[in-house]
């Protein structure tokens, strides 16, 4: 009887193992067919929106400043001062206003993030089969990354951050945007 009792524990361990591993590939599947069939009530429960909006201004407005320092043209200027004042102001309204359940759903069916300059609307995928390569990868036990990659672009993957949410539970709560096309 004690054998059988180890068994049982062992085996017990092992599901729960796996139930850990796999919950965030679950969650993934679940935001993509979320996505592609425009469940936003699926989205609302799969995506932590206050995170995700802080994620996609800091990665935006260190884009902005970025190309505001490499930019010949601002150079001691007074109008580079301001745009270094009030850019991150402008993309922090343009964020909070533009990052939606549709815009989630478009990322994912385009691989693209939504641009502050424009207003967003679900668009058609960018490739023409219409297939966003999908990959998988744990960063740590915490967070989980989704990368999207249109065969169009395969240098400008679009990384999704699942982080954990509760024991077995992830929430998409963060973004890492391709790098910034070189500019000649």
């Amino acid at each position: 009887m004690k054998g059988w009792v180890r068994g049982l524990l062992i085996m017990s361990a092992i599901a729960v193992a796996v139930a850990y591993l796999a919950m965030p590939v679950l969650t993934v599947r679940a935001l993509v067919r979320a996505a592609e069939t425009g469940d936003e009530a699926a989205l609302e429960r799969l995506v932590d929106f206050p995170a995700f909006r802080e994620s996609l201004k800091e990665q935006l407005t260190g884009r902005l400043m970025a190309e505001m320092r490499q930019d010949e043209r601002t150079d001691d200027s007074a109008l580079a001062g301001l745009g270094m004042l009030f850019g991150p102001m402008v993309i922090d309204g343009a964020v909070d206003m533009l990052v939606t359940p549709e815009a989630i759903s478009a990322m994912v069916e385009t691989a693209e993030a939504p641009d502050p300059a424009d207003a967003v609307t679900p668009s058609e995928p960018a490739s023409e089969d219409g297939e966003i390569r999908k990959s998988y990868a744990y960063r740590d036990l915490n967070t989980f990354v989704l990368g999207l990659t249109d065969p169009e672009r395969p240098d400008g993957t679009l990384k999704l951050l699942l982080k954990r949410d509760g024991p077995f539970g992830w929430k998409l709560a963060g973004v890492e945007l391709p790098a910034a096309p070189a500019q000649g």
